[in-house]
C-alpha cells in the first residue's frame, strides 16, 4: 500500500470518526432551539424556532438553574486547581526526596485508586454531618486535593521529564524548595497540570452522587442535580426543549476550559525546560 493510499485511508477513518464524536453535540444544541412540540415531530438537522423561549424558560425556571451553575462553577474549578497542584507537590515530594517508607507510601497510595468512592460514601457522609458540614462545598472541594488517580498520573509523567540536574542547580545556587517547586518544577509540569485539570474539572462538574447526598438547600445544588430534578419532572409538565437547553448550557464551561487549556498543552509541550 502506497504512503498516499494510506494517508487517505488514516485521514478517513479520522474524519469519520471526528463526525461520530461531534455529531450528538450538534444534534444536542439544535435541540435547544426547538420546542416541546417540535421535538415530538422527530429529529431534524435544521434550527428550531424556539431559542429565545427556551432561554426564558431557563432563567425563569423554578429550578436554581443559573446559581446551580455557578455553584457548580465554583466547586470544580476549586477542586481541579487545588487536586492538580497539590498532587504534583506530592509527587515531587516522592520523585525528589529519599526518605524512609517512601515506597510504602507510593504503594498505599496506588492501592487506594482500587477503592471505589461508593464504598466509603456511607462513612463520609457520616463524618460530615458529624462535622456540621451539610449543606456546604467544603466536603466537596477539599477532599478532593487527595486523588490518587491524579497523583499516579504526575509522578509518572515527572519521571519521564523532570531532570533532577536543573533541581540540585537551583539547590547549589541557594533556591529555596518552595521556589524550586513553583519556579522549575510546575512550569515543567504544565502539560500535565493542564490535562489533569481539564480531567478533574469535568469529573467534579458531572459529580452527581455525592453532592446529591450532601446539597439539600435549592441554592446550593449544582447542575446534575438540577438537570436530574427537570427529568423528573411531572410528565404533563414536561418540557424537552428546556431539558435540552439546561443541557447545552451546563456543557459550555468544560468546552471553553478544554477549549481553553489545549492551548497551555501545546505550549507547554513545545516549551522545553533544558536548552542546550
Amino acid at each position: 500500500m502506497s504512503r498516499r493510499v494510506q494517508r487517505i485511508f488514516a485521514y478517513t477513518i479520522l474524519i469519520l470518526v471526528s463526525f461520530l464524536c461531534l455529531f450528538w453535540f450538534y444534534a444536542l444544541f439544535i435541540n435547544a432551539t426547538r420546542s416541546n412540540s417540535e421535538l415530538s415531530s422527530g429529529f431534524s438537522l435544521i434550527p428550531g424556532t424556539a431559542l429565545v423561549k427556551n432561554w426564558n424558560s431557563m432563567r425563569h425556571c423554578a429550578l436554581p438553574v443559573m446559581n446551580s451553575m455557578k455553584n457548580s462553577m465554583v466547586i470544580a474549578l476549586s477542586s481541579s486547581l487545588l487536586c492538580s497542584y497539590f498532587s504534583i507537590m506530592t509527587a515531587y515530594g516522592i520523585h525528589a526526596y529519599c526518605f524512609k517508607g517512601r515506597k510504602l507510601f507510593y504503594t498505599i497510595m496506588i492501592g487506594f485508586m482500587m477503592i471505589p468512592r461508593q464504598v466509603t460514601a456511607l462513612g463520609f457522609i457520616s463524618l460530615v454531618d458529624d462535622m456540621h458540614l451539610m449543606d456546604t462545598f467544603i466536603p466537596l472541594i477539599i477532599p478532593e486535593i487527595a486523588s490518587p488517580i491524579v497523583f499516579y498520573y504526575m509522578i509518572k509523567y515527572m519521571e519521564s521529564t523532570l531532570p533532577m540536574s536543573l533541581v540540585e542547580a537551583a539547590r547549589i545556587d541557594g533556591a529555596s524548595e518552595i521556589f524550586v517547586f513553583n519556579r522549575i518544577v510546575l512550569p515543567l509540569m504544565r502539560p500535565a497540570f493542564a490535562v489533569q485539570m481539564i480531567f478533574k474539572f469535568v469529573e467534579s462538574w458531572n459529580n452527581y452522587f455525592i453532592p446529591a447526598l450532601i446539597l439539600h438547600e435549592d441554592n446550593k445544588k449544582t447542575m446534575p442535580i438540577v438537570i436530574s430534578l427537570l427529568r423528573s419532572a411531572n410528565f404533563a409538565n414536561y418540557d424537552n426543549g428546556l431539558i435540552y437547553m439546561v443541557i447545552a448550557f451546563s456543557i459550555l464551561p468544560s468546552i471553553i476550559i478544554y477549549l481553553f487549556l489545549s492551548r497551555l498543552i501545546i505550549s507547554g509541550i513545545t516549551s522545553g525546560g533544558i536548552k542546550g
